[in-house]
């Protein structure tokens, strides 16, 4: 189970039954309406965002021109689709940059939602593109907060401007003034979290907010809470101004409801979503991608530029050209191993593949066997792996002996590279999609 995959499957169904006719009338339009409303109840949308919903899109439903179309199933999913993008916001929201540096980013949230661990996915985020962040540790009461950031801060290899448990505007306003001074251009503010929203949380926030004149005030709220995130954004947003928030755990069995209503309650774009516990698990908030993914249309655009972070373009020119000359080797072979699991959970990769999205692939399963597959061809000498066919029984029993391995997984790997080496003969003369090329185009067309 993964991202809206409970919501993704009751639409889904609703959609084959509609699609699955040549024609539809009111009454079939008005039943999908009421399974769509129940669908999105289930799944913890707001109430209110719920009722607009499904009204904006039963008003363009049953309109003459869908009715009367020769394919209105899928007229109506397109309808359901745009509404979906417009009510998460129709765009991606960047984040704002200081006309004048540093640019301050402030970072609240309620403890446990997950407002510390996603500093460090931010600051790594910015760092790769070319910011040098800086963090500033605010959260002075809960225990070892301070160390959490200190911690996370050296795993992103991004310092972290600490004063104690002195007073947190103070220090919010000094590290500023420290950032200037040795040049970093963002600061990252990771401020104080209560259990319960109280005035006394909102008027430090406040006092921060006001000595620091932040660029970003991003709101982290925990995905798998449901309605509690959005009624905690509302509030934040009525006491603080919130410029953006930042969903987190939306890599678990969520049900999407926070994604859905957000927008609408607050008015304030979702800027990030946290889809791991690893640093890079941090995605850009697109309405449209995830407006396919819940429809099951799958994520094209953020699997390229997943693949993109995983594999160099300098690496795929080269991989393109040994395939065209035909040297693909069991070294490519582990370098490929190392790029997808660099590319986050093998679930939520598949879940992006147009056609996939109801796949449950057993992501343990797998990652163990590609851990014995890298074991097995780091047991070659780098003459086999440069030469695979001189791998005879002998040599098979030596490498599954020193890898930990049986000698029918080492068949096994050797079955597999044998047939991807021959997918990408096909590729290269022009037999296949060369997907290679593709992403390569991809990769400059997204810069």
């Amino acid at each position: 189970m993964g991202l809206f995959s409970s919501l993704a499957d009751k639409l889904g169904n609703v959609f084959a039954k509609i699609t699955s006719r040549g024609k539809l009338t009111e009454g079939d339009i008005k039943q999908a309406m009421r399974e769509i409303r129940i669908a999105l109840l289930e799944a913890d949308v707001n109430y209110a965002v719920v009722k607009d919903f499904v009204a904006r899109v039963s008003e363009k439903a049953v309109g003459e021109q869908v009715l009367k179309s020769l394919t209105p199933g899928q007229q109506v999913v397109k309808i359901v689709n745009d509404e979906l993008i417009e009510l998460m916001g129709a765009t991606n929201s960047k984040l704002e940059v200081s006309s004048k540096p540093p640019t301050v980013i402030m970072m609240c949230g309620l403890q446990g939602a997950g407002k510390t661990t996603f500093c460090g996915k931010l600051g790594s985020y910015l760092t790769k593109q070319g910011k040098k962040p800086m963090f500033a540790a605010c959260d002075v009461y809960r225990p070892a907060a301070i160390n959490q950031l200190q911690v996370v801060g050296k795993k992103v290899n991004i310092p972290v401007f600490e004063q104690g448990t002195g007073n947190p505007v103070k220090i919010a306003a000094r590290a500023v003034d420290e950032a200037i001074k040795l040049g970093y251009d963002t600061v990252i503010i990771d401020t104080a979290g209560r259990l319960h929203i109280n005035e006394e949380l909102m008027n430090e926030l406040k006092e921060i907010k006001q000595k620091t004149a932040p660029t970003e005030i991003l709101l982290t709220v925990d995905a798998m809470t449901g309605q509690d995130a959005v009624n905690v954004a509302k509030t934040f947003n009525d006491e603080l101004d919130i410029t953006g928030v930042i969903l987190t755990k939306l890599d678990g069995d969520t049900r999407g409801g926070a994604a859905l209503s957000i927008r609408a309650v607050t008015g304030k774009p979702i800027k990030f979503c946290g889809t791991g516990e690893k640093s890079g698990d941090i995605e850009p908030f697109y309405p449209d991608r995830m407006a396919s993914r819940i429809l099951g249309m799958g994520d094209v655009l953020t699997l390229i530029e997943k693949a993109q972070e995983a594999v160099s373009e300098e690496e795929l020119k080269k991989m393109e050209k040994r395939m065209r000359e035909n040297k693909f080797t069991l070294e490519d072979f582990l370098t490929q191993f190392k790029s997808l699991a660099k590319m986050g959970d093998i679930n939520d990769v598949v879940a992006m593949i147009p056609g996939m999205s109801k796949a449950n692939v057993d992501s343990k399963q797998i990652d163990e066997r590609i851990g014995k597959y890298k074991s097995i061809i780091l047991s070659m000498t780098p003459y086999e792996r440069s030469h695979p066919e001189i791998i005879k029984s002998s040599r098979r029993k030596r490498i599954a002996a020193g890898s930990g391995t049986s000698v029918q997984e080492v068949n096994a790997l050797l079955k597999q590279y044998d047939q991807t080496r021959e997918m990408m003969k096909a590729a290269s003369s022009g037999k296949m999609p060369q997907m290679q090329q593709k992403v390569i185009r991809q990769k400059r067309r997204f810069r």
